[in-house]
Parts: structure tokens; C-alpha cells; sequence
């Protein structure tokens, strides 16, 4: 019983080596169809020929793909191929190669095409000279300059190419360059899916349509949808703007972009910038639109002027740009500031608009009604509306207006006194973007302390007319002159009463008063910014060539008993690499030692 049972076993195991080896030899490289067959010991030794006729081209299958070609060289002891002239390779329904010659090797599945090579899968199609084919990991790469067409995405040509079939992957490296009907990609490093569409972008790229260029050092693009989403060194420029910032989004289909964090937008035409931490930019309506921090600058070539608001609109095309600041709006520049509720600047005519809105709430102290109110030198002017209005080509301020309720303060030069000038309306005219003359318009009311020439008071003037006239030189008021008076006394200072040193409304802000750019943001909330994570870091492209590939021609080397010195299966790698994976090896094993 124990004999049967052995020799039960040993049948049984007979059968499974055979099966085994069967399957084995199945695996070999099979000639399917071959016109003539040749030998040619001198130049082909351990060879066949095969050769197509007039009817059929040669035919070889091997383990799920099928090749044709006019002529092949069968190594049949290392199971290695050489294909000539029209090679066609087959890789179920999904792979189409085409070349003018062929290496394969049925012991490392690894094929080398040269010659037009020409591989096409159901997404996209790869144009090169020479092409390596792994198909134990299903990959394709080139070294040599190729080029990748997908219908809806356009062209992408690179000098290394590596492409991954089970992910649809694309990963291009060196001189690349994505050509689409609207727009031209070069870039460093890209990784494109084929289905989705979606290219990830490394290093210095440019993106450039018919009316816009895009700049990142990382990014993404949606090919098949056109929105892109760009980091690192971001910037869009388009027309006359350019637009910076940490992170940018854009929107090809609506000419739409919006930024996040350390924003900068500038007007190249009329040496305009705006910066924030948030905008959105609408192409088509000439729109900006900037919040957190806001700050615009009218950029001159003496002074800048700056406007700090919550919120920053600019809008108009280049030729007629409209600033709209509002919600606690400041202006800074060195010889002039304010303070309003909105400001409304006109670049083209030159017309600055401080305005209060008509909105009172008692939670919000701005909102009660303060006037808005312009710094000038020493002198603080108030007012239900102010107008400032500047020559665009000079940059120099020319006249002021302020409308209802006007009011002007200067403190007196010596003593703690205040000259006041009130009434109706005010109108001013600007020399060298100081303040020479003033008119008081209806019900003007002053109080002026008069100083000699050793700026000795004399007298402190207190006065009701129509209309007042004033002159100042270097500052200083050098006349004044009253129409229409109705009434008014000098008075010695020790006699002047205390209740007449103001005159009713008035409201001396100077601690409101900004005396730089950082002094504009002093009453901001503290100011988080979002942390951007965005894209991940570039991850370098693997060798082609890597240890399994080596592994895989090294075993295929030692499986073939022969005396040739030369490895077909790895005649297009680079002995240099194969000799350096050995090192790196050999190293490996022997730290492995010395460690145990």
C-alpha cells in the first residue's frame, strides 16, 4: 500500500513537471508564420532567418503580444529577437507599435525600437527614433527627443519621455514643450495624464496664449478644461497687468484669474500697482478686485501716492482706470494724507473723491459721522465731500475743493492756539503740491493769530464774513482778506475769552493722522493669512533602467549557456549603468556582511 502510494506521488509529480515545462516552453518566443527560413552560421551563428514572402510578412507571438516584420533573426538559445523593415507589435486591443527595427528579448520581455518608431494607445500617441519598451512594468520611455499628440490636449514634445500604461501617465523631462491651438507650454518637468488631461508643471514654465502669459515654478493645468492652478513665483500677464502672487488660479473659458497671499498687481501703462492678500481679476471687464491689507499705489517719480482700504476696486481699461478704495480708507503721501469712508480716484482726469457714506451704525465708531478729513503740510482741511485734483501728466496736485462744512486748522506756530477757517464751501489751488491760496465760500468764520516779523503775537483775529481770502507763502499765511465782513474783533491774547478760541465743529484729529505707509495699516485687525498646501513637490523621474531591470538581464544572461561574449537582451543599455548596478550590488551584499 505505501509502494502504490509512492509511486502515486511520483507519477503525479511527473505530470506537474511536464505541465511545468510545458508552460515553460509557451513562454518562448513562437515563430507563427515564415516565408523562408535561412541559415548563416558566419554572420548569424545559432540563428534563423526568417523572411516574409509576397503574400504574408513574418509573424512572432510571444506570452500576449504579436509581431510582424519583412525579415527576423532567431536566437533561438536566448530566446531574443531581431526585427527589420515595417515592424508592427501588438499588445492586446489597447498597444500598437510601429518602427523600422525591433529588439525583444522573451526572457526579459524588454523590446528596443529604433527607426520611426511610432506607439499608440487608446489615449494618446508617442512619436521617436528610439523607444524602450519594459513590459513586465508596462512602460515606454525615450532619451532621444520625442513627441506625445492627444487629441484635445494637443502636442507635447520633450527630450526624455517616460510613459506608465497602467496609469496613463506621462512623465516628461528636458525642453518640454505642450502645443495646443490656444496656448504653448515650456516647461522643465511635466506629468500629464492622458485621460483626465491634467499636466503637472516643475520648474521654470510658462504657459502663452494669444493674450496672456503665465509664469510658475509649480503648478497644474487642466488641459481639457483650461483652469489652471499655479505656485511658487506665480505670475500672469496679460495686457497691460501683470498679477503676482503665492498661489493664482485662472480661468481660461471666462479670462478670469484670482490670487491668494502677497499679492502685487500692476498697471505697466499708467505705473499703477495693488497689493492685498486676496484678489480676483475679470480680463473682459478690466476689473480688480483686492482685499486683506489692500493697498494701491499711484507709483510718481518724486513722491508715490498710497491707499490703504478694506477693500480695492480698479476698473476701466487702460487708457481710463477708475481706483475705487472703500471702508475706512486712507491716503498717504509724504506731503499730503487722508482719511474717508471711500475714496474714488479718476486717473484720466485726475480727480480724487474722499467721501463719508450716508450709513450710521453705533457699533462701528468710523460709521458715526466723522468728515472726511485731508492733512496738508500743517494744515487739516474737513469736509461733508472732499475733491482733489491733480494735472495726470505733471503728477502734481492742482486744485482742492471740499463741499459743505468745510474746515481748516493749523496749529499756531508758537503758541497753543489754533488758526480756524470755516465756512460753506472751500476752494484751493496747489504750486509744487503745497497749498498757496484758499477761499472760503459763505457764512466764513476765522480765528487767526497774528504774528509780526520777529513772530511776536500781536493779536489773536476773530471774524464773521461772506467770503474769506487767504495767502500763504513757505506755509505760513501771509494775508488775509475778508469780503462781505459782518463782524470781528482783535483781540491781545490775555483778553481773547476761552469759551471763542473754537469755533463750533471743530475737531482736531491729528492723532488720526498717518505720517507713513506702515501708519495706514495701524488700525487693521491682526492679519492671518490661509497656509496654502496646493500641489506636492516634484518627485524626480526613476530609472528606466532600474535594479529589476538589471536583475532581469542578468538572470536572462546566466540562463543562456553560450560562449558569446555578448548579452544581446542588454546591448542598449548603457554598459556603464549595468556595470554600475553591479558595484552598487556587490557594495550592498558586502555591507550586509560585515554588518551580521
Amino acid at each position: 500500500m505505501k509502494l502504490h502510494k509512492t509511486l502515486y506521488l511520483l507519477i503525479l509529480f511527473a505530470l506537474l513537471l511536464s505541465s511545468f515545462s510545458y508552460a515553460q516552453e509557451r513562454r518562448r518566443i513562437e515563430i507563427d508564420y515564415s516565408g523562408f527560413l535561412d541559415k548563416d552560421e558566419t554572420n548569424y551563428p545559432d540563428a534563423t532567418i526568417l523572411t516574409r514572402d509576397d503574400m504574408n510578412q513574418v509573424k512572432i507571438s510571444h506570452d500576449g503580444v504579436i509581431m510582424w516584420c519583412d525579415q527576423a533573426i532567431h536566437y533561438t538559445k536566448e530566446d531574443f529577437i531581431e526585427a527589420y523593415g515595417n515592424v508592427l507589435i501588438k499588445q492586446g486591443d489597447t498597444i500598437t507599435m510601429t518602427s523600422k527595427y525591433v529588439e525583444y528579448s522573451g526572457r526579459t520581455k524588454l523590446a528596443f525600437a529604433s527607426g520611426d518608431v511610432v506607439l499608440t494607445d487608446p489615449t494618446s500617441v508617442i512619436t521617436t527614433d528610439t523607444l524602450f519598451f519594459d513590459r513586465v512594468k508596462q512602460e515606454a520611455f525615450y532619451k532621444s527627443k520625442g513627441k506625445v499628440v492627444k487629441d484635445t490636449s494637443g502636442t507635447i514634445t520633450s527630450q526624455i519621455g517616460r510613459y506608465y500604461m497602467n496609469k496613463k501617465k506621462y512623465q516628461f523631462v528636458q525642453d518640454v514643450k505642450l502645443v495646443n491651438p490656444d496656448y504653448i507650454i515650456d516647461s522643465d518637468q511635466l506629468d500629464f495624464y492622458t485621460e483626465s488631461g491634467h499636466a503637472y508643471l516643475y520648474g521654470p514654465t510658462t504657459i502663452t496664449g494669444e493674450d496672456s502669459k503665465i509664469y510658475c515654478e509649480k503648478g497644474f493645468y487642466d488641459t481639457n478644461n483650461d483652469v489652471g492652478y499655479f505656485l511658487k513665483k506665480s505670475r500672469i500677464d496679460y495686457d497691460d497687468r501683470i498679477i503676482e502672487g503665492d498661489s493664482l488660479y485662472f480661468d481660461r473659458n471666462s479670462s478670469f484669474a484670482s490670487a491668494t497671499n502677497n499679492i502685487k498687481v500692476t498697471d505697466t501703462i499708467n505705473n499703477f500697482i495693488v497689493k492685498g492678500h486676496y484678489a480676483e481679476v475679470f480680463r473682459e471687464k478690466d476689473s480688480v478686485f483686492i482685499t486683506k491689507r489692500a493697498l494701491a499705489i499711484s507709483v510718481q517719480e518724486n513722491d508715490s501716492i498710497y491707499i490703504h482700504s478694506d477693500t480695492i476696486r480698479v476698473t476701466g481699461p487702460e487708457e481710463h482706470r477708475i481706483t475705487r478704495a472703500f471702508y475706512n480708507a486712507k491716503w498717504y503721501k509724504s506731503d499730503l494724507s487722508g482719511k474717508a469712508d471711500s475714496i474714488h480716484v479718476d486717473h484720466k482726469t485726475g480727480l480724487t473723491q474722499l467721501i463719508n457714506l450716508s450709513r450710521f451704525s453705533s457699533s462701528d465708531a468710523f460709521t458715526t459721522k466723522r468728515n472726511p478729513i485731508l492733512w496738508n503740510i500743517e494744515n487739516q482741511i474737513t469736509g461733508d465731500t472732499i475733491h482733489l485734483i491733480s494735472n495726470p501728466e505733471t503728477e502734481k496736485l492742482d486744485s482742492l475743493k471740499v463741499f459743505d462744512n468745510s474746515f481748516i486748522i493749523s496749529k499756531d506756530t508758537l503758541g497753543g492756539g489754533y488758526n480756524q477757517i470755516k465756512g460753506l464751501k472751500l476752494f484751493g489751488l496747489f504750486k509744487d503740491n503745497e497749498l498757496y491760496t484758499i477761499d472760503i465760500i459763505k457764512n466764513a468764520e476765522s480765528i487767526y493769530y497774528l504774528r509780526n516779523e520777529k513772530n511776536e503775537l500781536v493779536g489773536i483775529d476773530k471774524s464773521k464774513s461772506g467770503i474769506i481770502k487767504i495767502r500763504i507763502t513757505n506755509n505760513t499765511i501771509d494775508e488775509v482778506r475778508k469780503i462781505n465782513q459782518i463782524d470781528g474783533d482783535t483781540y491781545p491774547e490775555e483778553e481773547f475769552p476761552e469759551k471763542d478760541q473754537i469755533l463750533r465743529g471743530f475737531d482736531w484729529r491729528d492723532e488720526e493722522r498717518p505720517m507713513s505707509v506702515e501708519d495706514l495699516f495701524k488700525d487693521d485687525p491682526p492679519l492671518n493669512l490661509p497656509i496654502i498646501k496646493g500641489i506636492e513637490d516634484y518627485v524626480p523621474q526613476k530609472e528606466f533602467f532600474d535594479e529589476s531591470l538589471i536583475k532581469r538581464v542578468k538572470a536572462s544572461d546566466k540562463q543562456v549557456k553560450t560562449t558569446k561574449k555578448e548579452n544581446k537582451a542588454a546591448r542598449n543599455i548603457p554598459k556603464k549603468l549595468l556595470e554600475a548596478k553591479t558595484r552598487a550590488r556587490k557594495n550592498r551584499l558586502k555591507e550586509k556582511k560585515e554588518d551580521n
